[in-house]
This record gives structure tokens, sequence and C-alpha cells, in this order.
């Protein structure tokens, strides 16, 4: 008997464990995320041109099937060289959009998803300062932007409410006088809240 009822409570520890697993992504679990990461390359030099880097808060939202609708903005920032000056290029940006799940493991630790995600924001030149030391004059205007960025991310879930966020995204932002696209690798955490 007491080897019964020793192997009924394994056996129930068990299932009650893969049960604890699979309430990740429920529909109507909100999170917020963090990410940060680099644009156009690996470029960590932050004395060279086209160094650049972004960062950002995200709420998101799930719904059926593991997928989520995703709110927030970011900030992202590239350098140009002017002779020995570094222009930055500084795009603020909100953004809303919509991820697809189209693989994930069956201990439902790791997802990956694809998301289409609108965008509006401003962009300045080195924040709008015109006349440069020499002289010289920057001709490129401050503008409105926007577009839309094409995401593939990876997320992975290191407990039931803390996943490891790893991305790398396309945007396109109309209005811009310097470049309408840039790519960002990024990495970050995300914390469900409820």
């Amino acid at each position: 008997m007491k080897r019964i009822i020793i192997f009924l409570t394994l056996a129930l520890c068990l299932v009650v464990q893969n049960q604890a697993q699979a309430q990740r992504r429920l529909p109507s679990q909100k999170g917020i995320q963090f990410t940060g990461g680099t644009v156009n390359g690996f470029n960590l030099d932050s004395k060279s041109d086209g160094f650049g880097f972004h960062f950002g808060t995200v709420i998101t939202s799930y719904t059926k099937h593991g997928n989520y609708w995703k709110f927030g903005g970011e900030y992202l920032q590239k350098q140009y060289l002017y002779e020995d000056l570094k222009l930055p290029q500084a795009q603020i940006t909100a953004e809303g959009g919509y991820f697809l799940n189209f693989l994930s493991d069956g201990s439902k630790t790791v997802f990956f998803s694809l998301g289409l995600s609108g965008m509006v924001g401003y962009e300045t030149i080195n924040w709008n300062d015109k006349l440069l030391p020499d002289g010289a004059t920057v001709e490129n205007e401050d503008a409105f932007l926007y577009g839309a960025a094409l995401t593939l991310e990876t997320e992975i879930f290191l407990t039931d409410w803390a996943a490891l966020l790893l991305n790398v995204r396309e945007r396109m932002l109309f209005g811009s006088s310097v470049g309408k696209f840039n790519t960002q690798i990024g990495l970050g955490i995300r914390f469900i809240i409820n």
C-alpha cells in the first residue's frame, strides 16, 4: 500500500509540474518588456562613423494561440562623423503591432514569433543645432516619421514570470532625410505582470 501511495504522489507531482509549465502565454496575460541593442550591425565603437544603439519599453497583451499585441516606445540614435565632430541622428518613436507565434517547444519554454508594427515618431539631427563650430551648416531638417517594422523574435522563458528576448527587426520609416531603413538586433527581458 505504501508503494502505491508513493507512486501516485510522484505521478501527481509530474502531472502538476507539466500543467505549471503550460501556464505561459495565456489569453489576457500582460507583460512589460525592456530591450536594447545595436543598429545596422555590431559596431560597438562609439567613436566610429555609423555607431548606433536603441532601447525601448513595450507592454504586451497575449491573445489566443500564444499570439500577442505590442504597444510601446523606442529611442534610436546613430552618429555620423564630420571632421572631429560626432553628429547624432536621434529618432523617438511609438509603435503598435501584432505578433504571430509560429513555433514553440512542447514544454512551452521557447517561442518564435513574427510581427508587424506600425510606427510614428520624430527625428532630429544634431539636436536641431544647425551651425557647427567650423561655420558649416547642417542642412538636414528635423522631421515627423511614419512607417512600419517587421520583427522576428525569440522568447525564452527563464521562469513562469520572466522571459529572455532575442530579436531582429527591420524598420522602414518615411520622412527621414538621412535614411529610411534601419536593421536592429536586440536583447531584452519581459516580465509577466498578471
